[in-house]
């Protein structure tokens, strides 16, 4: 049974779009249906974490408001901080759940016991995953790839 969560940020929970306006203020669009996604999986006992590459306030506002307390950004290597993870909860990768949609995200997806992209994910990811969504990134690629590890119970495959 999944017991953990690692998400991506851009290009899973967001479109991958960065917005800034001319004072140099970044934004970025979250998705409500993958926010319920994430809530309903922490009501049902499933840690989630997010790892990304770039650093952002608007992630942390985000990630506070549903409830994810294990927010890790400007990471450079995301499987250093995965095992870090792992051993944080004493998990085995079977037990571990992972979505991501570009190059970096690829040592975790193939690490995790069972891994997930976008529809939009770029095709070296496609390659290496369980399951890509038909939905893309920030609408509402995580509510489904959580759908489906909800229903699947015990063994995601």
């Amino acid at each position: 049974m999944v017991k953990l969560i690692v998400l991506d940020v851009d290009g899973v929970l967001t479109d991958g779009s960065i917005v800034y306006d001319s004072e140099g203020r970044e934004y970025k669009s979250f998705n409500v249906k993958d926010g319920y996604g994430i809530v309903t999986a922490i009501k049902r006992g499933i840690k989630v974490v997010v790892i990304s590459g770039r650093n952002s306030p608007i992630v942390d506002r985000r990630c506070k408001e549903l409830g994810i307390t294990e927010v890790f950004q400007g990471v450079s290597d995301k499987l250093k901080v995965y095992e870090k993870i792992k051993e944080k909860y004493g998990l085995d990768d079977f037990e571990i759940a992972a979505m991501g949609d570009d190059i970096p995200d690829i040592p975790i997806l193939e690490k995790a016991g069972f891994s997930g992209a976008p529809a939009d994910a770029v095709p070296e990811v496609k390659k290496v995953v369980n399951l890509v969504t038909t939905l893309p990134g920030g609408k509402g690629a995580v509510r489904e790839f959580i759908d489906y590890l909800l229903k699947s119970g015990e063994n995601p495959r």
